[in-house]
């Protein structure tokens, strides 16, 4: 894809990005919560919230050290505190699909560490079986597709990765669809994870680690070589070494890529900074995704929205990020055809003007 791809058309080229057909492929679970729902359920039980998730919102957050990482996990913990009862959780779910419909989703996948909730809720099997009859409700009910993805916490043992991956691999064929590993990818050794992605990939479940965001290229080898990623949460930094990109397009590993989160938490400074147009012009498959709009204020459209403007993106280089994202994902394939033909439909229907 040249540059002048990138660029509008001379009508200004500018439909509706809602009702672009796309796939949702990096949304974590607790993150996904509604801000209204967040201040109800804190009300009902009495959580004292503080001011950055209520008064202050959404949150002045930055990852650039181990403190500002410290801060964004803290907000997360009390966020997930207030899901205390199974009907917490179903609304989570159904609330998190209904808003991706309106911003034009048509499959999602939603990332879930089990081990998080157990405590609360039973244990991780039990729990995994409460979110994924809430996945069922909420597609039933929204006609969205939904995937879970179980990930691992790469702060916790990895051992404790590995009964994940055994759970992950016991729903594979009941809505399970693949395995991550998340948090602070400074922390820890990512190879000692390997021999939990072993399992999961012995499964058939697709490999989804989060690297490439807070660390750099050499982070990105270490998930291809050492966990078989077939796709990458955030993995924007691949632009920073063209033979590790070229690496990653001819495997055809697409990278899930939050714009608003990267900046949120000063990856880059600004919009303007996440380096989209490198990774498309270099070939790479992308897939937008909104990661925390609980913590980061902004939902998948707006993802869209926000790399339109910052790099004054024309509607056919966004149809395209919209097919890389349902090509990309593990949506049933009926599904994942029909909406592709719906992308061609948008991309040939009248402009905003």
């Amino acid at each position: 894809m040249s540059r002048s791809d990138h660029r509008p058309g001379p009508d200004g080229d500018r439909r509706d990005l809602r009702t672009l057909p796309k796939a949702h492929l990096h949304l974590h679970f607790t993150g996904s919560m509604r801000h209204a729902t967040l201040l109800e359920l804190a009300e009902r039980d009495g959580v004292q919230l503080p001011d950055s998730l209520v008064t202050d919102w959404p949150p002045r957050l930055s990852a650039a050290d181990e403190k500002g990482w410290f801060r964004f996990q803290r907000l997360y913990d009390v966020a997930r505190s207030v899901l205390r009862t199974p009907d917490d959780v179903r609304r989570l779910v159904r609330e998190a699909a209904e808003d991706d419909v309106r911003d034009g989703g048509r499959w999602l996948e939603i990332q879930v560490d089990p081990s998080g909730y157990a405590a609360t809720f039973g244990g991780i099997t039990e729990f995994t079986d409460l979110v994924l009859d809430a996945v069922r409700e909420a597609a039933a009910a929204t006609g969205l597709g939904i995937g879970l993805v179980i990930a691992a916490n790469r702060t916790r043992h990895p051992l404790d990765a590995r009964i994940l991956a055994r759970l992950a691999a016991q729903y594979a064929d009941r809505g399970v669809v693949g395995f991550g590993l998340s948090n602070d990818e400074r922390r820890g050794s990512t190879e000692d994870f390997a021999k939990a992605f072993e399992i999961a990939e012995r499964a058939g479940l697709l490999l989804v680690p989060h690297g490439g965001e807070l660390r750099g290229p050499d982070h990105v080898r270490t998930c291809l070589d050492s966990l078989h990623a077939g796709r990458l949460g955030h993995g924007v930094r691949t632009a920073e070494d063209p033979a590790l990109l070229d690496r990653v397009v001819q495997a055809g590993v697409a990278l899930e890529v939050c714009p608003v989160s990267n900046v949120s938490l000063g990856v880059y400074s600004d919009l303007s900074s996440v380096p989209l147009p490198t990774l498309l012009e270099a070939g790479a498959t992308v897939a937008l995704g909104a990661d925390d709009p609980l913590l980061f204020g902004s939902q998948l459209a707006a993802q869209y929205a926000t790399m339109r403007a910052a790099h004054d993106l024309s509607d056919a280089t966004l149809a395209e990020l919209a097919r890389m994202s349902l090509r990309a994902s593990r949506a049933p394939s009926d599904l994942r055809e029909t909406a592709l033909a719906d992308v061609d439909a948008w991309l040939t229907s009248p402009t905003e003007g």
